[in-house]
């Protein structure tokens, strides 16, 4: 009876943990995200840094790509390009941004890939067609570059993979991505 009564408390705790610890973890990761970067400008006032932030981020925007971008940019780009180790971090983040977000969207191209033949499959994104600048066109002929994002991280594996080994399937290729980072447990719509 007792035992009973134990099995039932820790099963409504352990349902209580799973509804409260999600909303837990993102108020405390939203909190970090904000005092992080509105301690990058501090100014007194709760969120002023993060509002001032988030105003002369798009006014730059702005004025870059209406009045000075190209050649400003340009300018900075090759000053930083010839700054040792400062281009190796720069180009790693700016290309990592475009990836995501930028006009130069890298996963767009959701595929499967064969793994092998016990019939695994693993979701990738193909990241590039041409590997000709990898100077070996008598090996990667038949290759695309293909991503493996990892689940529950912000991670992944780059690979070659042979171009009969790749699946493509029509899908919004950020549904697929959130469908792999949650290890599956995300719902494609």
């Amino acid at each position: 009876m007792l035992r009973k009564k134990f099995t039932s408390i820790l099963s409504y705790f352990l349902r209580g943990l799973v509804f409260i610890a999600p909303i837990i973890i993102t108020y405390g990761i939203i909190k970090w995200v904000f005092e992080t970067l509105d301690g990058i400008l501090p100014l007194g006032t709760p969120g002023l840094g993060i509002l001032v932030m988030l105003v002369v981020i798009t006014i730059f925007g702005y004025f870059g790509s209406k009045l000075f971008y190209q050649p400003l940019f340009e300018w900075f780009e090759n000053l930083l390009e010839r700054t040792p180790g400062v281009k190796f971090i720069y180009t790693s983040i700016k290309d990592m941004l475009e990836a995501f977000v930028g006009d130069k969207k890298r996963f767009k191209e959701p595929v499967l890939v064969k793994m092998n033949d016990s019939g695994i499959l693993k979701i990738g994104f193909i990241t590039s067609k041409d590997l000709s600048n990898l100077n070996r066109p008598d090996i990667l002929e038949d290759y695309y570059g293909v991503y493996f994002p990892h689940s529950y991280n912000f991670s992944g594996n780059h690979f070659l993979v042979k171009k009969d080994q790749i699946i493509p399937f029509e899908a919004n290729s950020s549904e697929v991505m959130k469908y792999v980072v949650s290890g599956g447990i995300t719902e494609l719509s």
